[in-house]
């Protein structure tokens, strides 16, 4: 073990460090002069030593004495040091800047010399904090094992909110859960412990709202293993969801590598008030962008309505911006974002805020390559759905679709809260509908539930009288967590297949995404809207025109909702459930038993062997839409996240085979039964011989899921073929040494059938940009040739040839 010594900033760096051979680690003693402390640093390869002592030689190491978060006291605000890399970026490129360009720029790897081109560049950025929530978190850990490095280099957290499933009520079902996933629960802990991560327990609330009231400011750049991360752009950080590789390379301390976006600007005139909320914003901009019209791109907040928006809702338009395919979506740092940093007891981060507010706005005159307007004095209240997020319907024209269209009227089940619209002004409004229609005489006339963000939240309504309001009103409170929000709902109200319809304060609305139920039509919307529907029991209900009745026989119109932005008496924190990571963790042990059913070790994927792909079965030609979930299923599947082999039994169940318009059911080309896609996988894989799958259009929307990517690589398969595809979903399947293929002509999706062989040639002069040729065979012999495109930069072609990013990242460690 090599050791060494040498100041930080101070320009004192010694002409022949490091001063010893490389031996594999180093403890490096930094000695910060600015803050009269010294700090230990492990480092772990040699590129990282490099990188220390050229930061050290060229003074990069800029010091605040301001910390990202309480949590985080060794770890500053880094404002100084991205103004820096913003200047060297402002004179290359002699523009204004959008404040997405400024933020993203200014936390490149090395801003003075890499490409720049939105829509064409990749850059390679050094993100501020990494997020896990524990479904995810398990696999990544898992994975980060595997690189054998000792400590993650970036602040990071485990959240656990995932894995509790809604079934009678808050208390009951957190004490069952934790029953149920002490074993991973356990795993998550100490492998939190042991590699330096923070870790929020169980009933601590939704990794997104955790982030915002203790990790999101102004300037952030964070990735987060989900796809509604970009909640935090409420705080003006650029917070995007990601694969576990993905948060592996940056808590490895590689820089992180996206294609540099495009950005759009949505303009919002006018001022917020009545029943309009800050969530029919993002319901009305899915309705104009469609769940595919934000992919490659950060969608950017503008103009003089942005100040009549809380910061809490600023953070539900940034949520739910994932349903429209955006790598995110950010506010410009402002009063209201003051104000919510000051009353989560982080008033020092809003001072130096405001010392850089330059560097947390746009620049005037800053072009976007698209502009949206909408003027908030003008937006009527939307409720979206059924089946996507993006069938938008004003709600003084819900009830006339719903009828055109046969959708069920009756409502079943209202839920509000979930990360997107769990905020303390979300309660608030709800409960001010509830407490006027109980003094009327009357409840929610069907189930309602709530479920509150974190346990800052639900101790805080808890204490305000809000969560009894909401009991009292016919709500059941239920776990910080994401419950049917996610699919973790034990429903039994209606059986399978039982046509119905729910209304949700969500953000994701596909088949089956609740309660797995394919009848099931859900629709999202405001918490506000969610209440007054409840008590209506209809679609065809609008609170601004139609009266509700009293049990006397007396009609009223509902008062237009109000609640408090903030609570006047503070935030109560709660319970303490955080758990902060050991300075030196070493000595702690991470067990993985053999014989579990939860948790798995990784073995390497096969590297490429150097050969065109030849004569690949096609194992299913998927009709429709394809997303995440039905690649790999939610709901009651999430126990198996951390075991690889098990979880991918639930690979393409959810898709449909165009074969047959059935979901989970094809042929097996060898044998000529019919049985399952993951038993025709496993019977395939277990002749060695490879596959691919076919899709139509964003292919991988939803969530961000890699288990999506690892399932069809674990069994057998080399390349899927589509249309188009979601971002985080390519991403994924490149990190897992998959390939990702779009038809260059995207009527060819019609000449494969599902008894074709598919050649993949041109890999061995595999090259950025230059297409490949796929030869079909037809089952009578007659082939026929079609081109396909990818988008594998130089580095990506790396993680094919070696399997996968992670064989790549070790090669290169070795």
């Amino acid at each position: 073990m090599a050791s060494m010594v040498f100041s930080h900033c101070s320009g004192l760096v010694p002409r022949n460090f490091p001063p010893v051979p490389w031996n594999g680690l180093a403890w490096v003693l930094v000695v910060l002069w600015e803050t009269k402390s010294v700090k230990m640093l492990l480092i772990h390869s040699p590129r990282s030593l490099a990188v220390l002592r050229h930061q050290l030689a060229s003074k990069k190491c800029y010091m605040s004495s301001t910390a990202m978060s309480r949590f985080d006291p060794d770890a500053n605000l880094p404002y100084e040091k991205l103004t820096k890399n913003l200047e060297v970026v402002r004179k290359r490129l002699n523009r204004p800047l959008t404040l997405s360009e400024k933020i993203l720029y200014s936390h490149l790897d090395e801003p003075q010399s890499q490409e720049i081109k939105r829509g064409v560049s990749y850059l390679r950025l050094r993100p501020d904090r990494v997020a896990m929530q524990d479904a995810t978190a398990q696999m990544a850990m898992l994975q980060f094992i595997s690189s054998g490095l000792p400590r993650v280099a970036v602040p990071s957290t485990i959240h656990c909110d995932h894995l509790i499933e809604a079934k009678t009520g808050g208390v009951e079902d957190l004490a069952r859960a934790k029953d149920t996933n002490k074993e991973v629960y356990n795993f998550l802990a100490t492998a939190a412990q042991k590699y330096g991560v923070g870790f929020w327990k169980p009933g601590s609330g939704i990794i997104h709202q955790i982030i915002l009231e203790n990790y999101a400011f102004p300037g952030l750049v964070m990735i987060g293993t989900d796809s509604h991360t970009p909640n935090g752009g409420g705080l003006g950080g650029l917070c995007i969801g990601v694969g576990g590789a993905d948060a592996v390379d940056v808590m490895a301390d590689i820089p992180w590598e996206l294609k540099c976006p495009n950005v759009i600007g949505v303009k919002l005139t006018g001022r917020l008030s009545g029943w309009t909320s800050a969530k029919d914003v993002i319901l009305k901009v899915a309705g104009i962008l469609t769940v595919k019209g934000g992919t490659g791109a950060i969608v950017e907040y503008t103009g003089p309505g942005v100040e009549s928006i809380s910061c809490t809702g600023m953070a539900t338009i940034c949520n739910m911006g994932a349903e429209i395919g955006a790598t995110t979506s950010v506010f410009p740092y402002g009063g209201r974002m003051k104000k919510y940093l000051e009353a989560t007891g982080r008033k020092d981060i809003a001072n130096l805020a405001d010392k850089y507010a330059s560097l947390l706005t746009p620049d005037s005159g800053a072009q976007y390559d698209r502009v949206v307007e909408i003027n908030l004095d003008e937006l009527e209240p939307h409720v979206n759905g059924p089946f996507t997020p993006d069938l938008a319907h004003p709600i003084s024209k819900l009830g006339e679709n719903a009828r055109k269209a046969g959708w069920p009227l009756d409502i079943k089940v209202g839920l509000i809260g979930s990360c997107t619209n769990s905020s303390y002004e979300d309660m608030g409004r709800v409960a001010s509908i509830a407490r006027e229609a109980m003094d009327h005489g009357l409840k929610s006339k069907i189930e309602f539930d709530v479920t509150p963000g974190s346990e800052q939240i639900r101790a805080t309504i808890e204490r305000d009288g809000i969560a009894q309001t909401l009991r009292e009103f016919g709500g059941t409170v239920l776990a910080n967590a994401c419950g049917p929000c996610i699919g973790q709902w034990a429903r039994s109200d209606v059986k399978k297949g039982e046509k119905n319809t729910i209304v949700s304060s969500y953000n994701r609305n596909f088949t089956g995404r609740n309660d797995a139920n394919p009848a099931t039509h859900a629709f999202v919307t405001s918490p506000e809207l969610v209440a007054a529907l409840a008590l209506a029991g209809t679609l065809d209900f609008d609170p601004r025109t139609q009266k509700l009745k009293t049990p006397s026989g007396k009609e009223f119109l509902l008062s237009e909702p109000n609640g408090d932005e903030l609570p006047s008496r503070g935030f109560d924190p709660g319970e303490d459930t955080y758990a902060a990571p050991r300075k030196d963790g070493s000595a702690v042990q991470v067990d993985v038993s053999p014989s579990s059913n939860r948790l798995q070790l990784l073995e390497p994927f096969d590297a490429w062997n150097g050969k065109d792909l030849q004569d690949l079965f096609v194992l299913i030609k998927i009709q429709g839409k394809c997303t995440t979930d039905h690649i790999s299923a939610a709901g009651p599947w999430l126990k198996f996240r951390g075991h690889l082999d098990n979880i991918s039994n639930n690979m393409f169940i959810g898709a449909i085979n165009i074969e047959n318009g059935q979901a989970n059911k094809l042929k097996n080309q060898m044998t000529g039964d019919y049985a399952t896609v993951p038993e025709v996988a496993r019977y395939y894989k277990s002749k060695g011989q490879g596959w691919v799958a076919i899709g139509d259009d964003n292919y991988g929307e939803g969530s961000s899921r890699e288990h999506a990517a690892l399932e069809p690589r674990h069994l057998g398969a080399r390349a899927i073929i589509v249309k188009s595809f979601a971002r985080i979903h390519e991403t994924n399947l490149k990190k897992q040494g998959l390939l990702p293929l779009t038809f260059a002509d995207p009527l060819d999706y019609d000449k494969i059938s599902p008894t074709d062989k598919v050649s993949i040639k041109g890999l061995t002069t595999l090259t950025p940009g230059k297409p490949l040729t796929a030869v079909i065979k037809k089952a009578d012999g007659k082939e026929l040739k079609i081109q396909l495109n990818h988008s594998l930069n130089e580095q990506q072609i790396q993680w094919f040839k070696a399997g996968s990013a992670l064989n790549h990242m070790k090669n290169q460690l070795k």
